[in-house]
């Protein structure tokens, strides 16, 4: 294998050790390029691997994901890897977005991989930055929830899993499985899926579980005709989106990754609200004051910011020192769901 291939051959079998479904593509991938590309595609793109990102930025108390308008469907972001200059896959993505954007990437993490349209490798990415710059003409930000409107708990259970989610779940979990559980004793049948990703019968409504409700929703059909969402996502950079959300979702209780969202200083109740943002559900105020300051997140600045209408807000931001204290410094939130 060419000395420069070799860092690209490795990122791809990590993310196929991390993600077992995409092991089969991915080491595929990994061993064609073995078998001797020809030169221009080695120089330039030697695995045949695109990156498509899921951008993400809070604006106006809102999660935002970058996309732009193709046709029918929008699109997340998207680049061939380009193996000169850039040792691995992750450095290739940043080069790429701050390129093309302007957008500086904070934590970045691989996601899954998948067949692109044109039959190349697409690995998925969740990318944190800040809306800082402006975006090229023909991008915007949207808010993750015009793509999955039934993860948006902000203002408590959301209409559309009485009125349009649920029932057809139900209809579809009673129809013929031609794959029935009898048959795979360690599968889940159809109602159990509905109940365990849905928080049905007594079973807990999970925030982490975007995926899982993603996956359901697509093989129940339920996606095919755009009814759910007041914005369409093509299919695969929905399932980009929908692992970025639930990835982020849990990655903030037990990593410091939500300050990679904040502005450096930053007031407590700005900080409640991106959390809210993104997990869903409205926080208890003082619980979740105790719950960062307790924790050696946030140290006061020393400086406050006016408020219209109230008395000045105490401004904080994120504390270092906790990097060397705890093993797994996140916002430990437990939301609950009504």
């Amino acid at each position: 294998m060419p000395a420069d291939m070799k860092p690209i051959a490795a990122s791809a079998r990590r993310l196929a050790d991390d993600h077992p479904p995409a092991r089969t593509v991915a080491l595929r991938a990994v061993h064609e390029s073995v078998g001797g590309p020809t030169p221009t595609t080695a120089a330039t793109n030697p695995l045949g691997i695109s990156l498509t990102a899921a951008l993400i930025a809070i604006r106006h108390d809102a999660p935002m994901v970058l996309a732009t308008m193709n046709g029918t469907h929008d699109m997340l972001p998207s680049s061939p890897y380009q193996s000169a200059g850039h040792p691995t896959l992750d450095d290739c993505l940043r080069g790429a977005v701050a390129q093309q954007t302007g957008l500086i990437i904070g934590h970045a993490e691989q996601l899954l991989a998948f067949a692109d349209h044109g039959n190349g490798l697409a690995i998925g990415y969740l990318a944190l930055t800040r809306a800082t710059v402006a975006i090229p003409q023909g991008a915007q930000w949207r808010s993750w929830y015009d793509y999955l409107p039934w993860e948006d708990w902000r203002n408590g259970r959301p209409p559309i899993l009485a009125e349009a989610i649920l029932p057809r779940l139900r209809e579809w979990s009673l129809s013929i499985d031609p794959q029935p559980a009898t048959t795979l004793p360690q599968a889940l049948s159809r109602g159990d899926r509905i109940r365990m990703a849905f928080g049905l019968d007594r079973a807990p409504w999970n925030e982490e579980r975007v995926a899982d409700r993603y996956e359901l929703l697509s093989d129940a059909g339920l996606l095919d005709a755009g009814s759910l969402s007041s914005r369409s996502l093509r299919a695969d950079h929905a399932r980009v989106l929908a692992n970025a959300i639930g990835t982020l979702r849990t990655k903030l209780k037990t990593r410091p990754v939500i300050f990679e969202l904040m502005e450096p200083e930053f007031t407590l109740f700005e900080l409640q609200k991106t959390v809210e943002a993104i997990l869903g559900p409205h926080l208890h105020k003082q619980n979740f004051r105790r719950l960062v300051e307790s924790a050696g997140l946030v140290e006061p600045t020393g400086e406050v910011r006016a408020k219209t209408g109230g008395r000045p807000a105490k401004l904080f931001r994120f504390r270092h020192e906790v990097l060397m204290e705890r093993p797994a410094p996140g916002v430990r939130v437990h939301a609950q769901h009504g």
